[in-house]
């Protein structure tokens, strides 16, 4: 029985030298893993062809086939398989070509820790999505579709003949899809910055100027929403109420005093807590459009017509591929149970529990606005933190705010 629970995972590398060193390292976990080693992309594409792998790992600079090359393949081949660069190489051409493809880049040398952690999560977050249909779709997905308007703006902003990095920041700080992707590539090894940031602005100028450039204009690591099959309507309620909800969250870390970090994390959870939202539509788009219609008539949530029809709901999705794109994992989480939060174990004021009571209240104070009808708060949840008493003052702040956006 056990051999079924091992993960697969997929080495590949053409130095013997590296693959053995990996095999000497990772020796203690071969209760847990079932490890194969491939010396450049065409042994591995064989391997894959012949049998089915939870995980790749490949390096980037190879001969023949190289890393992003490989790693493209797979993404079309096998879209399931997690893809991740371990390279010591930090040639930018190279890199920006891996981009689109890896999931997540850590560079060498990387201790046992990291690789075994990396591995381990994203192992365990293929079990947040059940359908195979759906993960695959998902997984293959390497960007995600910005708002026309938006799109267009950074495109002539980046094109003009003195751009402006703070301009840029604020361009992608208002759109979900360009948020999630920058800050994928930013808390990555990818550029070698400091870790985890959780700020587009801050992304953004550290990035600098001329790699957001070459990522958006010749990467292209943005793509542009198709209005022709999810309505208008839809879409501009789902972009204000994240960033209206992200709005909110500002005003309550800011009230109960949070710690910059978490107030930052707290603050990108809410604008991404409805991601999956934007990933189902742009993956299955006919059919979400139904939904949507459905939903309008029926005025009962939409995440119930998304578990009957996938079996899951937008909070699942979204928080899957932020997982596999390797944001913080207390990101993941508020996604992932914003409408459920006390199925997550937390035992204190967190992104999650932030982002399910902004959420709730963004879509009561503008009705007009209804996406997610029925959304009501957690009392219980909010009591097992002693927080209850801090409801009244932070649906004051939402009245108090004169600069918010109906």
């Amino acid at each position: 029985m056990e051999a079924i629970l091992k993960k697969k995972i997929l080495f590949v590398d053409d130095e013997p030298n590296v693959l053995n060193g990996l095999r000497r390292m990772l020796r203690g976990m071969r209760k847990e893993w079932e490890m194969h080693f491939a010396e450049g992309g065409e042994e591995a594409l064989e391997l894959l062809k012949n049998s089915q792998f939870d995980v790749i790992v490949s390096d980037m600079r190879m001969p023949g086939m190289d890393g992003a090359e490989l790693l493209s393949r797979v993404m079309k081949q096998y879209p399931e398989v997690v893809r991740i660069v371990l390279s010591g190489h930090s040639d930018k051409e190279m890199i920006l070509r891996s981009v689109r493809p890896a999931q997540q880049y850590l560079s060498k040398p990387c201790d046992t820790k990291t690789l075994k952690s990396t591995i381990d999560r994203a192992c365990a977050l293929r079990d947040i999505l059940v359908d195979e249909s759906l993960k695959k779709v998902v997984s293959g997905l390497d960007t995600l579709p910005s708002m026309p308007e938006l799109y267009q703006e950074i495109l002539n902003e980046l094109q003009s003949d003195d751009p402006s990095i703070q301009r840029v920041g604020d361009i992608i700080s208002k759109d979900v899809g360009m948020t999630a992707k920058i800050l994928q590539l930013v808390n990555s090894a990818f550029f070698g910055l400091p870790r985890h940031i959780s700020n587009p602005q801050q992304a953004v100028t550290l990035l600098g100027l001329e790699t957001v450039k070459a990522l958006v204009l010749s990467v292209q690591v943005f793509s542009q929403f198709d209005n022709a099959n999810i309505p208008r309507k839809f879409m501009d309620a789902l972009w204000h109420h994240s960033i209206n909800t992200g709005k909110i969250i500002r005003e309550i870390v800011k009230t109960e005093g949070v710690e910059k970090n978490l107030a930052d994390d707290t603050f990108m959870a809410a604008l991404l807590h409805d991601v999956g939202k934007l990933i189902l539509a742009a993956s299955f788009a006919e059919i979400y459009r139904e939904l949507i219609k459905g939903n309008e008539q029926t005025k009962t949530p939409l995440r119930h017509a998304e578990q009957a029809q996938f079996g899951t709901t937008h909070a699942e999705v979204g928080a899957y591929l932020m997982g596999l794109w390797g944001l913080p994992d207390n990101i993941v989480e508020a996604l992932a149970f914003h409408h459920r939060p006390a199925e997550c174990p937390v035992e204190r004021f967190a992104p999650l529990t932030a982002v399910h009571v902004a959420s709730v209240l963004e879509h009561e104070s503008n009705p007009g606005e209804e996406t997610d009808y029925s959304a009501e708060l957690d009392m219980g949840h909010l009591a097992k933190l002693g927080l209850e008493p801090r409801l009244k003052c932070w649906k004051d702040l939402i009245t108090d705010l004169s600069h918010y956006s109906h």
